[in-house]
């Protein structure tokens, strides 16, 4: 089974060093996500409907909202991957018109290929979020250095995001799509039925998912199992509420559905998920 080694969150986003030996199910993320093979097999993702191979070579490169999958191959050894969840708005300090990275285009190819510089880099930070975890500035220097040096080699980004006409036209969401995102934000346990949501903005279920789509880069329920799994995992990390309360809270039948499926889009069990995200924490040690 998967394993994560080590994961950091915090107002970049997440950081996870995962040990990967189970495929992952077609999901999407609100981030800006990058990821970097550190020991193991060679491997590959599914992005959108392209194979994008993962090497010590290559970084594998997925636009926010993006739907990817991960297909193990049961005969290769496990990967360990460095796969960075990066805030836009984290990005967006370093470099204003880097908030484009929370829109598609930002990395305009989803396979690009290392230099010996980020090679050292992957490496480095991988080996400080092992042996030095407690050293949580250093890791955030890391990592800021290390996307920068990302984003320089991987995107035209002294251009990215630099027409508004051409970010009004990403950025617009249909009115009727925006009311149904504000449901699914605010009680996304509460969405039982996708057809029952396509109902409520005036739409028929075909147009609603046409227009949700152009609108978002995802089809509703891809969007909705975003929402859900990132208000798992803040809770899982960030609150000692139990598993039972939450997966009651995001509409989950059963415990064990709402475990699998954090497993299924982690790659981790939750359980596994708020211990390896706690190894460092000093606060959570005081509180103790």
């Amino acid at each position: 089974m998967s394993d994560a080694l080590r994961i950091r969150n915090g107002e970049f986003g997440r950081v996870a060093l995962l040990d990967m030996d189970r495929s992952l199910v077609r999901h999407a993320h609100p981030h800006c996500h990058v990821l970097l093979k550190v020991d193991g097999a060679d491997t590959s993702f599914l992005v959108g409907d392209r194979v994008a191979p993962l090497t010590d070579e290559t970084a594998v490169l997925i636009n926010a909202w993006t739907p990817h999958a991960y297909v193990h191959d049961p005969l290769r050894p496990r990967t360990i991957i460095l796969a960075l969840y990066i805030e836009p708005i984290w990005l967006a300090e370093m470099r204003s018109n880097w908030a484009a990275s929370g829109g598609g285009g930002f990395f305009g190819r989803i396979v690009g290929e290392n230099t010996l510089r980020i090679r050292r880099m992957t490496m480095e930070l991988a080996a400080s979020m092992v042996h030095a975890p407690t050293a949580v500035d250093e890791h955030e220097n890391m990592l800021e250095d290390l996307m920068i040096t990302v984003i320089e080699r991987f995107t035209d980004w002294r251009n990215v995001g630099a027409g508004l006409r051409s970010a009004a036209r990403t950025n617009g969401i249909d009115w009727r799509v925006g009311k149904a995102i504000s449901t699914i934000r605010k009680d996304p346990g509460g969405v039982d039925s996708i057809d029952r949501l396509a109902a409520e903005t005036g739409m028929s279920r075909a147009n609603f998912f046409r227009v949700f789509e152009k609108s978002t880069g995802v089809s509703p329920r891809v969007f909705l199992n975003v929402v859900r799994l990132e208000q798992a995992v803040s809770a899982t990390v960030d609150s000692d509420v139990s598993f039972g309360a939450l997966s009651d809270r995001l509409g989950f039948s059963t415990q064990a559905h709402f475990t699998r499926f954090f497993r299924d889009h982690s790659g981790v069990t939750p359980s596994s998920f708020r211990a390896i995200s706690r190894i460092g924490d000093v606060s959570d040690i005081l509180r103790i």
